[in-house]
């Protein structure tokens, strides 16, 4: 249940139990919305914790402590990977201060005895191995279907994955052999937006998805424009380029596709045009000829000799003709 829908519930439950109703009172100051905000982050997170343990519960699952290092990522991972994960930083803390309040899901691991593989809860698992804790879990025999189907339900309530995390996470899953109908459902999305989220996938080498990273700020508009205009074999090769600067090493995520944008949609620099210029005897231009690659241009700066030149163009003509012909 999201913060939002916490505090809803709550003013109703009030009302119902014939508490006054709510009046409007003048706009908070940031600060105090802020703290609001962290107080609804704060509910979010233990109504995620009450229902993950209700759920064990009824099902007769039990919480136990497993060593991190037994544990195996998913079999196809919704999540890209970033160097630097803020959200990352600020569990740690929390669980330094308060302990680990939801435990994550693993199942038994396909094929290694006493190991297990993560259905969902990755940062946790990451946070206990990096205090040296053991990390609190519940172990449930599940399907590859019934693993990403899990997964997909956790993204859903809580932080959403981006566009392109979702595009190649359709893929991961179509590559696995899962149907649309099966991957509609782990994204709970329908069958238009798979066609469109693999499309973008299908598109965008993985290894460029990958490098790029989650993106959070850019939405699928931009993303099927980018796949797009990589059809173009020149603005493919300035992305690759792009790829390798240190520029777009230090970036964060967002601006690592802003890069890539201007890339693809900048064009080559254009070639200095030759230009000759005509003087007569005193040394004053008469006229100037530009060559380019798109053609000759013939500008006339003086009034007497542009006068001249048509008087005699028909005799040029007749003369070229003559010559090169």
């Amino acid at each position: 249940m999201k913060g939002r829908d916490i505090l809803k519930s709550m003013v109703s439950a009030g009302q119902a139990a014939g508490e006054a109703p709510a009046v409007s009172v003048s706009q908070k100051p940031a600060g105090a919305v802020r703290a609001m905000n962290l107080s609804l982050n704060r509910l979010n997170d233990e109504a995620a914790a009450a229902k993950v343990l209700r759920d064990a519960l009824a099902s007769g699952d039990k919480v136990v402590e497993l060593d991190p290092d037994l544990i195996e990522n998913s079999f196809i991972q919704d999540r890209i990977p970033v160097e630097l994960d803020p959200e990352l930083e600020k569990l740690k803390t929390a669980i330094e201060e308060s302990g680990q309040q939801v435990p994550i899901l693993v199942r038994p691991h396909p094929t290694k005895v006493n190991c297990y593989q993560s259905v969902f809860g990755h940062r946790r698992r990451r946070v206990a191995k990096l205090l040296g804790r053991r990390v609190k879990a519940i172990v449930r025999e599940m399907t590859d279907e019934e693993v990403i189907l899990a997964q997909g339900q956790e993204n859903g309530p809580r932080v959403d994955l981006s566009f392109i995390e979702r595009a190649l996470f359709a893929r991961r899953m179509h590559e696995h052999g899962f149907d649309r109908d099966t991957i509609a459902k782990a994204l709970s999305v329908d069958k238009p937006e798979i066609s469109r989220l693999l499309q973008v996938a299908d598109a965008v080498k993985p290894e460029l998805i990958l490098a790029v990273g989650p993106a959070f700020k850019v939405g699928r508009p931009r993303w099927l424009a980018f796949a797009d205009g990589l059809k173009d074999t020149d603005a493919a090769k300035r992305v690759d380029k792009e790829l390798t600067s240190a520029e777009f090493a230090k970036a964060d995520s967002n601006a690592r596709f802003e890069r890539l944008w201007k890339a693809l949609a900048g064009r080559s620099e254009k070639k200095t045009n030759a230009v000759q210029v005509l003087r007569g005897q005193k040394g004053l231009p008469l006229a100037s000829i530009e060559r380019g690659t798109r053609g000759t241009k013939i500008t006339v700066t003086s009034e007497p000799f542009a006068a001249f030149l048509s008087d005699k163009l028909a005799d040029l003509v007749a003369a070229f003709e003559r010559e090169k012909i």
